[in-house]
């Protein structure tokens, strides 16, 4: 076990000193060799909310960016908090608050803003809780488990003014903005279809293998809002390839996952972060070989469809074809890839780094590249997809409204009963 305190050990630290709160120590810039840093009463205060997988390169990288003081840990491992926290302390910080309550994060007063990197489920609560406590909030994608607490997410943002930013980290890719670009301004003719490339993950096990919880980790919080089912490894294996992502309780398993990055991707470069499709078929219905959903144009994004070309994401127009991947972009005509853009083009929001993006918005107080409106739309795509597919038919869906349309049994499942004691926060 690391030796780095937990949230049991700050509360007894703090208990024998005779008092319920002991301040983290704010670290000055010039302790830290880089005196080209802001004034420490000046800086960022940082908390970070579920720090396993991804999280570890928020927690490595935002105490390194200009003006950003991290404050806080949270977790409901004490295992990750106590990982987090030696993370830290190499990097020369020491005293962070180490806790498994999020609320403690929210409640400290030098904590400005938060980065939620739970599993899905937690995400919406989390953030809007920590947008009403005057925080500022970068989020993982997919934003929300459900399509309501979505719109309560956008409803947040615009009633406290608070800066969010989605952890749909391709929008601050190169090679997805050089593809949004040329399909923008049309420079393949007119779109008629998308493939994106998904993968499969396996399903849950028939029959999981009960265990009892381990020490140092608090489940009942971990399953939160979702319904209670006896400990498994498996249920709460926080994995890329699988783990609580295979599971329909914690999130929209691939649509949730890649979807998040692809689908987001499809909108932007369409221009159309502010609506959405009208039709989603889920596979087999009515012999589909493949899900795909459809807008009102008839442009259709196929999941899984061959042959991709090799590309994440394969745009197909009238005049050629942009194949996006990260790391790599193609073109059909070749040369297009090379195309100049003028003053008098259509071009996207640019930001060449997700987490700094972030960071330059809190301090400008200007929208970040993903904010909650856009990642509320992206993440209805996923979820819809994955209502149509538990369903086995296809869904109609009124994208100014908001709502599915004449089906009683899907419009149900736009949002998601909640276990008592884990509300969603009112707006």
């Amino acid at each position: 076990m690391n030796s780095q305190p937990t949230r049991r050990h700050f509360l007894k630290s703090s208990l024998a000193a005779g008092t319920a709160w002991i301040a983290p120590q704010i670290v000055k810039a010039e302790t830290l060799g880089n005196t080209a840093k802001t004034a420490a009463n000046s800086r960022i205060g940082m908390g970070f909310i579920g720090v396993g997988l991804i999280s570890d390169g928020h927690v490595r990288s935002f105490p390194g960016m200009k003006g950003v003081q991290p404050v806080a840990v949270c977790d409901l491992w004490d295992r990750q908090v106590n990982k987090a926290l030696g993370t830290l302390k190499q990097k020369g910080y020491e005293g962070i608050l180490g806790t498994t309550k999020f609320e403690e994060v929210l409640a400290h007063p030098d904590v400005d803003a938060v980065c939620v990197a739970t599993p899905d489920h937690w995400h919406a609560a989390i953030a809007l809780a920590a947008m009403k406590a005057g925080k500022d909030v970068y989020v993982e994608k997919p934003m929300t488990l459900t399509i309501e607490e979505g719109k309560a997410l956008v409803a947040a943002e615009k009633k406290y003014g608070r800066i969010v930013q989605v952890g749909s980290q391709q929008r601050s890719e190169i090679y997805f903005r050089i593809a949004a670009n040329l399909v923008r301004n049309g420079m393949i003719g007119d779109i008629k279809e998308i493939y994106c490339r998904l993968g499969e993950f396996p399903q849950p096990p028939e029959k999981e293998t009960i265990v009892p919880v381990p020490e140092g980790f608090d489940y009942d919080r971990w399953l939160g809002p979702t319904p209670f089912f006896e400990y498994s490894e498996n249920r709460t294996k926080s994995a890329y390839g699988g783990g609580w992502r295979c599971y329909w309780e914690y999130g929209s398993r691939k649509f949730g996952d890649w979807g998040a990055h692809h689908f987001d991707i499809v909108q932007w470069a369409l221009g159309r972060d502010e609506t959405g499709p009208v039709e989603f078929i889920p596979k087999g219905f009515e012999g589909a070989e493949h899900h795909h959903y459809r807008y009102a144009d008839g442009i259709t994004v196929w999941r899984d469809k061959s042959p991709d070309n090799g590309a994440m994401i394969r745009f197909i127009g009238t005049k050629g074809e942009v194949l996006a991947s990260r790391g790599k972009i193609e073109t059909s005509p070749k040369e297009l890839v090379r195309h100049k853009f003028g003053p008098n083009d259509v071009q996207v929001y640019e930001s060449k780094n997700h987490r700094e993006n972030f960071i330059d918005s809190i301090l400008s107080r200007k929208p970040t590249i993903c904010p909650a409106s856009v990642g509320h739309r992206t993440a209805t795509i996923c979820q819809l997809s994955g209502i149509a597919q538990r369903l086995g038919h296809a869904l109609k869906w009124d994208p100014k409204t908001e709502q599915i349309i004449g089906d009683d049994a899907a419009k149900a499942m736009q949002d998601r009963p909640r276990r008592k004691g884990y509300e969603m926060p009112a707006v």
